[in-house]
């Protein structure tokens, strides 16, 4: 017997079927809430920024809304918008907001969680074909139109353990990380207020600080150079020199090159002022996803700098590149608390320059960032395993869900 044949994929067994992502599911586009109707009380509104980042600040309503727009913990919401993709809610009652879908199956013959690791899988095939470059967008039609593979029960549920498996040991060393990380936070905040030479401390604008500190600021040491508006048409699909973007840095401070833009090697010379250095920090000034702050490490290089991001380099003697990353990332987020949530607000470079800066020794500088260099390795060392994971749950879900691998040819432990 013939087996079924999508789009995209091979001849499938005769047991499965293909349908629809619209056959197979019912999909409630969220709320149009306005920027004007956020406020600090009520429940939480989700937003795209909100899926993409948990360290994301909610904004909240306490008004009216129509009851099916309310989510609860379990639910299936697809970002269709901006950034692509597919997640479980677990954070409790949160309003929906316009452009996130809340999916759910209405086919008596699909789980509940392969439902789920359809509209993964699916989500990131709409994703590989949507219109823009660093906003995506599908339309309603396109999403409901594109096609899946069902197999049978059994196999659902087989699949639905595997993937399920896998995304949970991701997860918990997604937990790792971000216990490091808020330990690290914790470990920079009284390394700046208290130092490492048990002095006395001052008050300062900046609160309390080792006696011996001097307060500067970001201008006083560095330089704050712009990014170069690459045109998108001057991308090449082999060879050729990342392009690095604001979609590639994250909130935790650290880089990453999915999703990554190739420009031509000669832009390497005639655009030779973008080119990053190793430690380079980069500040992303304007849009939704401002205050996003990043060193650049040797392996992304040579790469060039995009628009919508400063770099800060450090201009004069005295001050330690790493030790500056650290104070930054703390001091940043005040500056961000007085900044409003409107989705293309910007900061200005003066007040970016009069960010103060606690400065020690150049010493203590280095000591102090040699204190933070155990738990700087231990979140490598855990970033690497979570991304030997994603790889490999990437490989099982696309090769699971179109057939190429059968679940009876795996054993994975429960």
């Amino acid at each position: 017997m013939i087996g079924k044949q999508l789009e995209y994929s091979e001849s499938l067994p005769p047991s499965w079927s293909v349908t629809s992502v619209g056959e197979i599911g019912r999909y409630l586009n969220g709320f149009a809430f306005k920027p004007t109707q956020w406020g600090t009380e009520g429940l939480p509104i989700i937003r795209i920024q909100n899926l993409n980042d948990r360290n994301k600040p909610f904004n909240y309503y306490d008004g009216e809304v129509p009851e099916k727009y309310r989510i609860r913990d379990g639910d299936i919401l697809i970002s269709w918008s901006a950034s692509l993709g597919t997640y479980r809610w677990n954070r409790g009652d949160a309003w929906l907001n316009q452009h996130i879908f809340k999916a759910t199956p209405k086919l008596g013959e699909l789980t509940d969680e392969f439902f789920y690791w359809v509209m993964v899988h699916g989500i990131e095939r709409i994703a590989g074909n949507a219109r823009g470059s660093t906003m995506k967008h599908v339309t309603g039609k396109e999403f409901a139109n594109s096609q899946i593979a069902l197999p049978p029960l059994p196999e659902q549920k087989k699949i639905a353990h595997i993937l399920s498996t896998v995304q949970r040991a991701i997860e918990a060393q997604e937990r790792i990380i971000q216990t490091t990380t808020e330990l690290k936070k914790v470990l920079i905040h009284k390394l700046i207020t208290e130092g490492l030479r048990h002095e006395p401390q001052k008050q300062t604008e900046i609160g309390p600080v080792p006696e011996s500190w001097e307060i500067k600021t970001v201008g006083d040491y560095c330089d704050i150079l712009n990014g170069y508006a690459f045109k998108s048409e001057d991308y090449v699909t082999t060879g050729g020199i990342p392009n690095f973007r604001v979609v590639n840095i994250s909130w935790d401070g650290t880089v990453s090159m999915d999703d990554c833009k190739f420009l031509p090697e000669s832009f390497s010379v005639s655009h030779e002022k973008y080119l990053l250095n190793e430690g380079d920090i980069l500040f992303v000034m304007v849009g939704a996803t401002r205050g996003k702050l990043a060193q650049i490490p040797a392996s992304i290089l040579p790469a060039l700098m995009n628009q919508n991001m400063w770099r800060i380099v450090p201009s004069r003697e005295g001050i330690d590149r790493d030790y500056l990353f650290h104070h930054m990332r703390r001091s940043v987020v005040g500056l961000l608390q007085e900044d409003d949530d409107q989705a293309r607000g910007f900061f200005k470079k003066s007040d970016f320059r009069d960010i103060p800066l606690a400065v020690p020794s150049l010493e203590e500088q280095i000591e102090i960032r040699t204190a933070l260099g155990t738990l700087e390795t231990k979140l490598g060392l855990h970033a690497a395993k979570n991304a030997q994971l994603k790889d490999l749950f990437r490989t099982l879900l696309h090769e699971l869900m179109t057939a190429k691998t059968r679940v009876h040819e795996l054993e994975i432990a429960a």
